[in-house]
């Protein structure tokens, strides 16, 4: 909390001081504009005079007038110099200036992002292992306890291994997609049953929500079993995570207007209107940590996005009525075989 509020000062401090040193350089140079002009009135002043020293107005009234005129029209030249230079040099500061705002502004957005993103690691590091440390203490102090106890803190402590596993493949995972190191293996694959027996599983897994599905038979498409199963897996378990306990989550895989669609949708509290494309980008989060509950590291959305992205389809989220929020994902290549 200290962190965070340190970062916010840190954020603060940095803005005011832009701002000061942006508004000291466009002063100055307003400044210095005034001193040229002030200086280019008093050299016209001392053309006068030398002018009034070399010809007489009276005899030679013509040249005089023709002599004053050059000397009027230098002092507009330069006139028209210094405002066309100064205003060329104030439009670059400014634009300058948003093209640093906007560097600064964006790390300050990264900062945050990894601040949250470090501190929801932490937890979800945190809280596996706590789990599994205190399964193995108690089976290790009591030895006496029956099968069916044993084998429930068992089962905890290898759901939470799991969990921690889950965690570390996404972050490694998430690394090697931005850096493009991670080479899809591509092969033909009946989608309808590897949903299906990923249901199953995912089910298994999360048990606080049934799982409603809806699949379409004899899908086939080109794609990569792993990514796939992180994508129906990270869609169910992000509905799990914010929909309400003993609520049914809805996976339907069918075709609509010659495109097939996937679409996960939960009964939660839905997602705001500004957050629906942010919430694909890396490490962000709906809400902060202070706020939020729900446990996650930011990198679930993120994931998915890019794995979608890389089998050529485009996911998008929107409201479900009367509550929640439908993610779907649309393909146009891939067929459907019947027997």
């Amino acid at each position: 909390m200290k962190r965070i509020y340190n970062k916010m000062q840190e954020g603060k401090s940095v803005s005011f001081l832009y701002f000061l040193v942006l508004f000291y350089t466009v002063a100055a140079l307003v400044w210095w504009g005034i001193l040229l002009l002030r200086q280019s009135h008093q050299i016209t002043g001392f053309e006068v005079q030398n002018l009034a020293l070399r010809i007489d107005s009276l005899q030679k009234p013509v040249e005089y007038q023709l002599e004053l005129q050059r000397i009027e029209k230098d002092e507009k030249m330069r006139f028209i110099k210094y405002l066309g230079e100064g205003l060329t040099f104030l439009g670059i500061l400014l634009v300058g200036a948003g093209f640093v705002y906007r560097a600064i502004w964006k790390y300050m957005k990264l900062s945050r992002q990894q601040q949250n993103f470090m501190m929801a690691v932490t937890h979800e590091l945190k809280s596996p292992i706590a789990a599994a440390k205190l399964n193995l203490e108690t089976i290790r102090r009591h030895s006496s306890l029956d099968e069916e106890k044993r084998s429930r803190l068992i089962d905890n402590t290898i759901r939470e291994t799991n969990r921690l596993d889950q965690l570390c493949n996404n972050i490694l995972l998430a690394a090697q997609l931005e850096t493009h190191r991670y080479q899809l293996f591509k092969e033909p694959l009946n989608v309808s049953q590897l949903m299906e027996s990923d249901i199953k599983e995912i089910g298994g897994r999360i048990g606080t929500h049934t799982i409603q599905a809806s699949i379409l038979p004899g899908v086939w498409m080109e794609g990569d079993k792993l990514m796939l199963h992180i994508v129906l897996s990270n869609l169910v378990e992000n509905a799990a995570k914010y929909a309400p306990k003993n609520t049914a989550i809805l996976v339907k895989l069918f075709e609509s207007n010659k495109q097939l669609k996937l679409q996960v949708v939960d009964e939660g509290p839905g997602i705001p209107d500004e957050e629906k494309e942010r919430i694909f980008l890396k490490f962000y989060r709906v809400g902060n940590e202070n706020t939020r509950k729900a446990k996650g590291s930011g990198l679930g959305l993120f994931l998915t996005a890019k794995i979608v992205e890389q089998h050529n389809g485009i996911i998008h989220v929107r409201d479900n009525k009367p509550t929640g929020a439908c993610f779907e994902i649309t393909w146009t290549d891939y067929s459907i075989q019947t027997a």
